[in-house]
């Protein structure tokens, strides 16, 4: 297997990592102009907790490059909490994680095809199966192959095997090779009963087959938290791990903080105009200050415009104004304190006061997961 980060084709760095870099995000000396700071220590917090919710083991979700936290760092943080191992989307993301040392198993949960089983193989990756030709020509690799898990579709209507059709496939799933079985609840955040029955389904299916295999698993971050019920051998948290809130519960300790650097201080006068097409007016003589982040870096262009956005700056709630430009925005700091190089956060806590993960994403219009996913490449991950 090649692990060097240069020749491995799959190797991918996907940000600027800094460990343990002072809080205004230096980069060789440098200031950055935004960038996003991670407690690790409050993502193996929250694993802790939601294991102890479910009371079973953990096969955290680190697909996306972990939400967009940093899927290396993360991962060999949670080797503290003995999860069985991770649980990635492709092959590309269980090379980056096998490159970083990391010997757990590595499950990948797009469905993997015989053209790509080599790779499976050389990675020491477990695929994951959904039709009887990829089933048939992975167990005929023997012990080249190895384990599998088995997607039941019981509802999500995407990917997996439909819980209806399993019987057809039992003999040819009378294998060893089957290590495990797992379905993705469409609503477990909402307490409407489907997930309850596509719980059923589920169970349904797995009594169709000759064996039952040693890891079931059912629960992302929202079913897990909902107690015993969901958790089988392992749940899959995702989420919930990166401080956000899960199916109504509250949410995990904060796990990020996205701050970034006033490049710009300016004092407008009552109708001067602020972004493109004038879309904000100054209704009186105010400070406006200028951030160093755009939606480049994953901000919602539209979050400006209804009036609830706020970052914290010395102490003070200052309105995000205006449409966010691709590398810039602005606020309206009032008669606050605003200077080039001050720091002011958007997501975390400032001077007594916060910002929640949950609240930024509402702003923007977004899922706390898009959200997350989103924070580009040029803002440095600096973890703690």
């Amino acid at each position: 297997m090649n692990d060097n980060p240069r020749t491995n084709p799959f190797y991918v760095l996907h940000f600027r990592v800094i460990i343990r870099a002072p809080v205004n995000g230096s980069i060789g000396g440098q200031k950055a102009r935004a960038w996003v700071e991670v407690d690790l220590g409050a993502v193996v917090e929250n694993a802790r907790t939601v294991a102890r919710v479910s009371g079973t083991r953990l096969l955290p979700v680190v697909k996306a490059n972990a939400y967009g936290i940093g899927a290396v760092a993360v991962s060999r943080a949670l080797e503290a909490v003995d999860p069985w191992g991770y649980a990635v989307a492709t092959v590309e993301e269980g090379v980056e994680l096998r490159a970083a040392g990391i010997t757990r198993p590595v499950l990948v949960f797009l469905p993997a095809r015989p053209e790509a089983f080599d790779a499976y193989h050389a990675h020491r990756l477990t695929p994951v199966l959904d039709d009887r030709a990829s089933i048939y020509a992975w167990i005929a690799r023997g012990a080249q192959g190895g384990a599998f898990h088995l997607e039941i579709d019981t509802g999500m209507g995407r990917t997996g095997v439909r819980w209806d059709e399993i019987e057809p496939l039992a003999d040819l799933l009378d294998t060893p090779y089957l290590e495990g079985c797992y379905t993705h609840f469409h609503s477990a955040d909402r307490r409407d009963g489907s997930a309850e029955a596509q719980l059923e389904r589920f169970r349904v299916a797995v009594g169709r087959l000759a064996r039952r295999p040693p890891l079931l698993h059912v629960a992302n971050s929202a079913a897990a938290l909902r107690g015993t019920a969901f958790a089988f051998d392992a749940i899959r948290p995702g989420i919930y791990l990166y401080g956000a809130s899960a199916g109504g519960a509250p949410p995990g300790k904060p796990a990020i903080a996205l701050r970034a650097e006033v490049v710009s201080v300016r004092r407008v006068q009552p109708g001067d105009s602020v972004s493109y097409n004038a879309t904000w007016t100054a209704p009186r003589a105010t400070t406006v200050a200028t951030l160093g982040i755009g939606y480049a870096d994953g901000l919602g262009r539209s979050v400006g415009l209804q009036g609830e956005a706020t970052v914290l700056l010395h102490g003070a709630r200052c309105p995000v104004i205006g449409v966010v430009t691709m590398d810039l925005t602005m606020i309206d700091v009032g008669d606050g304190r605003a200077a080039v190089g001050d720091v002011a956060t958007l997501v975390g806590a400032a001077d007594g006061q916060r910002n929640t993960l949950d609240q930024w994403a509402a702003w923007s219009g977004m899922l706390q997961h898009e959200f997350l996913v989103g924070l580009g490449p040029r803002l440095p991950r600096i973890y703690d």
